[in-house]
């Protein structure tokens, strides 16, 4: 999987690649969709949401630039598959997620595979992010809101990074990044995510 979908297709860094080759998918998806667990797409993980394709998990992770100790925030925790590269990484990981059987089935499998010393998950809706445990060195956000919620920029410290997708239809991969006087904004490529929920759509 690492070698043929992620590398061959740009991604380099060999700490995110090494992660990647070291957390067991298979443990992230329902016993029906095993036999798809290292294929290079989404897959349902119920409650109409899905597991991110491997290549774009090793690419958010890579934009993300984590390094060991880092303070992470992630909103939209899912299966817990990013969670735990992102662990695997050795950054102390904060995930919301907003349908409760998935954030308590993604704690358990977390625990299950020892990543809960790293990653602490919670219930609830990731717009306003996690402020109790700001400022954050890098965000990622695994579902698309219309607009990047500006909670989430206001929690970054300075050089720190969003990866986050934005758009209704079409959607963009962008990078945020804050500066000494503001932010700088890059679009990455072109995505589609299931729709941020909760405050995002204005519910």
């Amino acid at each position: 999987m690492v070698s043929r979908q992620i590398e061959a297709r740009g991604v380099r860094d060999a700490r995110v690649l090494q992660a990647m080759r070291e957390v067991p998918r298979h443990r992230f998806v329902p016993q029906s969709q095993l036999a798809n667990a290292y294929d290079d797409r989404p897959l349902p993980i119920g409650d109409g949401q899905t597991i991110s394709q491997p290549y774009i998990v090793a690419l958010m992770t890579e934009l993300a630039q984590v390094k060991p100790g880092d303070q992470v925030l992630e909103i939209g925790t899912g299966s817990g598959y990013q969670a735990a590269v992102l662990a695997q990484m050795g950054v102390k990981l904060f995930s919301i997620e907003i349908i409760e059987p998935l954030a308590k089935r993604a704690k358990a499998t977390l625990a299950a595979l020892g990543y809960s010393k790293n990653v602490e998950v919670r219930h609830g809706d990731g717009y306003a992010g996690w402020p109790e445990h700001a400022p954050f060195d890098a965000i990622l956000v695994t579902a698309a809101p219309p607009t990047i919620p500006e909670p989430l920029k206001q929690q970054l410290r300075v050089g720190g990074r969003l990866i986050i997708p934005v758009g209704k239809r079409y959607q963009s991969l962008l990078k945020v990044t804050r500066t000494e006087d503001g932010f700088r904004q890059e679009t990455v490529i072109p995505v589609r995510f299931v729709p941020m929920t909760g405050e995002a759509q204005g519910e």
